[in-house]
């Protein structure tokens, strides 16, 4: 896991995690330990507001997470040419179906 970094502003995630309202950080952080799962060119961005996972040093962004005081927003893309897809995951959802689209978006961007 060398390949994480903060680009540009120095936050780690344990900065971050700080941030995140206490009843959305186990699904944030079993979201995130997803991506930090599916391969070794991996990079996580962490960002103010946002922890953005890209692949590779090409930064080509497949998934920006957003803590809300409710719940978390993800953006996914998985191909420039294709439209961004925007879920909203609350605390109590199964996340089966955004692991899945994570790992299509993962697997699709070049």
């Amino acid at each position: 896991m060398e390949n994480l970094i903060g680009v540009g502003n120095g936050r780690t995630y344990e900065d971050f995690h700080k941030q995140i309202p206490e009843h959305v950080k186990p699904k944030f952080d079993e979201l995130r330990q997803f991506c930090l799962n599916l391969g070794d060119k991996l990079v996580e961005d962490v960002r103010m507001h946002r922890v953005v996972f890209c692949k590779s040093m090409t930064f080509r962004w497949f998934a920006d997470f957003e803590p809300t005081s409710k719940s978390i927003l993800i953006k996914i893309q998985k191909d420039r040419k294709i439209p961004i897809t925007i879920f909203e995951i609350f605390p109590e959802d199964d996340l089966k179906e955004i692991q899945k689209n994570l790992k299509d978006a993962f697997d699709l961007i070049h």
